[in-house]
């Protein structure tokens, strides 16, 4: 993961000193993003939080180098860590745009970034704004 990556990931994330839902129907959050072992009541502090996000980003990478079987340029790898870091290993290996990438479909694989912006069925803000974002990477 390159260092501008990490730096877009933990600002797209956001901090939450406090455990939280961030939508409605999400998992429970913690520091930038982190989910596994968060319980309600939770806190945590700003380097502690930097510490886990790198923790868990190590885990989304060898998941991910599990699961895509091609090679990435720099920009396709941060974009594919970034994306399974916010919906999980499971979803992102199993999803359509696994499936494209490990096709030689690098562009159609990027596109699929794009469907991913709906929590509970309906469209997030927040995430069809970061998914552009990291679809404008993806493609460059």
């Amino acid at each position: 993961l390159s260092a501008s990556a990490l730096v877009s990931l933990v600002l797209s994330e956001s901090y939450s000193e406090k455990a939280i839902t961030p939508v409605k129907g999400d998992v429970l959050t913690i520091g930038f993003g982190t989910t596994e072992g968060v319980k309600p009541g939770d806190t945590i502090t700003p380097p502690k939080a930097l510490a886990r996000a790198l923790s868990d980003i190590q885990k989304f990478e060898g998941a991910m180098k599990q699961c895509v079987k091609v090679p990435l340029s720099q920009n396709e790898y941060d974009v594919m860590l970034e994306f399974s870091y916010n919906v999980g290993s499971a979803a992102f290996c199993g999803s359509t745009l696994a499936k494209k990438l490990n096709a030689g479909d690098y562009e159609g694989a990027c596109a699929e970034l794009k469907r991913w912006v709906n929590v509970q069925g309906k469209p997030v803000r927040g995430l069809v704004i970061r998914r552009e974002r990291e679809y404008q990477k993806c493609i460059a």
